[in-house]
C-alpha cells in the first residue's frame, strides 16, 4: 500500500470508504469535514492506496500541545492486514516531526474492535472525559 496525502479527487473514494467503515454521522457532513481539513494542516490528511484503489485514510491535526487522529479507516476487505498500522505509523511520524508531545484519540467506549486494535499500537486509555458542544451545525450536501 502507498501512503500519500489527500487530494481533493480523493473526496468520493474517501467518503465511500468512510460509509463502508461506519464512521459517518448524519450530524457531520462528510464532504464538510474534507472541505475543513484541507482549509487547516492538509498535510496531515493521508490516505492509503492499493492498485489505484483508496483502501485506507486517517484525518490528523496537531494544535501546539496534542495531535488527534479522526477518521481513520480501512476498507473492511482490507482490515486485519497491516494497512491501518501502517497509516498510523505514518500519522505518527509526521507528528513527531512536528514535535508533537503526545496524540490522543477518540474512539466510542461500544468499539470493541477499534480498541484492541489501538491497544495493540501500545495506546491505553487516559483518565479524561471527552466532552464536546457543536458550534456550527452540518447542514447536509446535497
Amino acid at each position: 500500500m502507498k501512503i500519500r496525502a489527500f487530494s481533493k479527487a480523493d473526496s468520493l473514494a474517501v467518503i465511500q470508504l468512510w460509509e463502508a467503515c461506519g464512521l459517518t454521522r448524519p450530524w457531520n457532513d462528510p464532504v464538510q469535514d474534507i472541505n475543513r481539513k484541507l482549509s487547516v494542516q492538509p498535510e496531515l490528511f493521508l490516505v492509503g492506496e492499493l492498485e489505484g484503489q483508496i483502501i485506507a485514510s486517517a484525518m490528523a491535526g496537531y494544535d501546539g500541545h496534542r495531535g488527534s487522529v479522526f477518521y481513520l479507516a480501512v476498507s473492511p476487505t482490507h482490515q486485519s492486514k497491516g494497512y491501518g498500522q501502517m497509516v498510523m505509523k505514518g500519522i505518527e511520524e509526521l507528528l513527531i516531526e512536528r514535535g508533537c508531545p503526545k496524540l490522543n484519540i477518540v474512539v466510542r467506549t461500544s468499539n470493541d474492535g477499534v480498541l484492541s486494535f489501538y491497544n495493540k499500537l501500545g495506546y491505553k486509555p487516559d483518565d479524561v472525559v471527552s466532552i464536546g458542544k457543536r458550534l456550527i451545525p452540518d447542514e447536509p450536501h446535497a
